[in-house]
């Protein structure tokens, strides 16, 4: 075997040994198949012609069939007509992780386009003699670089980068290249790193803690009240038959709102996950509507909050039944709870661009603007305390947003201060209205 192909095959099963590390996501293995594979990339990039991309590109193109819509990349490496060090440079270039590869005095040998778009880097001024200072002043990455290379040592760091509002997180690893055969001195001719975009997991794990701190908070209210009340009961208040009957009444009112929030919580849980299933067909809206407001027709009574209906009740739309149902008592609920006494709420109906419209308006305080964009968030209130008091839980209207996108639809909200606001689920409109 010839030693130009003893080289590609060796590299070969070195970056097939780091791609599968990389697809099980073990970082310390797919780190060391890394460096294996670059190592000999550092090896063949340093050794090749100049020109070795474009002889590459000619070589595949002349080995092509004319027949054949893809090249054979196979029988081009075999016979020796593709450079290894351009093949390894196109594969690398097709990663997602940021590889950068420098040598024992700190210069930048090689990086690939995802690093370049790590450093905003442009490609033509990323490499040639420039230090990795001159590329990154991020002293995180500068020291997990300059540890490799002096004490030869792996490091594994998290480094944060901006440029304007996009913030990105990034899990490095880096470790030392290592020649095969030490002839004096230290063995480390460079470091190599690959930086894994952990953005989406840090604001996940965010979101995570951010829930488990409201939910947290909300069984504890509830619970602390049904503790005390109990414990005030066995000091012998259960003597005082009026003072235990409404004892008794408040620990019933908290415990059956650690029910419903329960209830949520796992309603949402299973909609978030994909585990609900929707089941659309068509649905008179205007018989749905009037059963909602039959189920709050004693809340709206007990605030003086009418209720009015004006869909017409021809009007069909595309969704499940239980599941719309759902959203409108989630809205007019809202509604209700929020409005003004003797305020209104209306539920409307209109059909455009492809999409059916069920909008619920009020007539309460409004919602200022800097809270919309996080309203349909999970347990995000305007007014906690009032939120509390009137019974909310604060998934109501998360649990209407998921369950409008499960739909292929979408929950929106327009509100101005002091003139009330407007939820409106979106759907997509039956086929046989928007082509009319």
């Amino acid at each position: 075997m010839r030693p130009r192909l003893t080289i590609i095959v060796a590299l070969g099963v070195a970056l097939l040994a780091a791609c599968a590390a990389l697809y099980a996501w073990s970082p310390a293995v797919a780190l060391c198949s890394l460096g294996s594979a670059l190592a000999g990339f550092l090896a063949a990039r340093l050794l090749r012609p100049a020109r070795a991309s474009e002889e590459a590109e000619r070589a595949l193109s002349e080995t092509r069939p004319p027949e054949a819509t893809t090249p054979n990349v196979a029988a081009a490496v075999a016979a020796g007509e593709v450079p290894a060090a351009a093949l390894l440079e196109v594969t690398m270039d097709s990663m997602r992780e940021g590889v950068v590869v420098i040598d024992s005095a700190m210069r930048v040998v090689a990086l690939n386009n995802s690093a370049r778009d790590v450093f905003h880097a442009d490609g033509a001024d990323s490499l040639g003699a420039r230090r990795l200072s001159d590329l990154t002043r991020n002293p995180a990455i500068y020291s997990a670089f300059a540890a490799a290379v002096a004490r030869g040592v792996r490091a594994e760091v998290k480094v944060e980068t901006a440029r304007g509002t996009d913030r990105r997180v990034y899990d490095l690893h880096v470790a030392p290249l290592r020649q095969r055969e030490v002839v004096y001195g230290s063995d480390v001719r460079g470091a190599v790193g690959v930086f894994f975009d952990i953005t989406r997991l840090e604001r996940l794990e965010r979101v995570r803690q951010e829930f488990l701190s409201n939910v947290s908070h909300e069984l504890r209210t509830p619970l602390t009240a049904i503790i005390t009340f109990v414990e005030t009961l066995e000091g012998g208040a259960d003597e005082d038959a009026a003072n235990s009957r409404r004892f008794l009444s408040v620990i019933r009112r908290n415990a059956e709102r650690m029910h419903v929030l329960i209830n949520d919580i796992l309603e949402l849980s299973a909609i978030e996950a994909g585990t609900v299933a929707v089941e659309t067909r068509d649905v008179r809206l205007a018989s749905l509507v009037a059963e909602c407001f039959t189920a709050l027709a004693s809340r709206a009574g007990e605030r003086r909050v009418s209720l009015r209906n004006e869909v017409g009740p021809e009007v069909l739309v595309r969704a499940d039944a239980r599941r719309l149902e759902q959203m409108l008592t989630n809205l007019v609920d809202n509604a209700v709870k929020f409005n003004r006494e003797g305020g209104e709420v209306v539920v409307a109906y209109e059909r455009g661009g492809g999409r059916d419209r069920v909008t619920v308006h009020d007539t309460g305080e409004g919602i200022a603007p800097e809270h919309l964009p996080r309203i349909f968030e999970r347990f995000y209130r305007v007014d906690r305390a009032r939120s509390r008091a009137l019974g909310g839980t604060g998934l109501g209207l998360a649990i209407v947003k998921h369950l409008a996108r499960a739909h292929g639809g979408e929950a929106t909200v327009r509100s101005t201060p002091g003139e009330g606001s407007a939820f409106t689920i979106e759907l997509p409109a039956r086929q046989e209205s928007w082509k009319g």
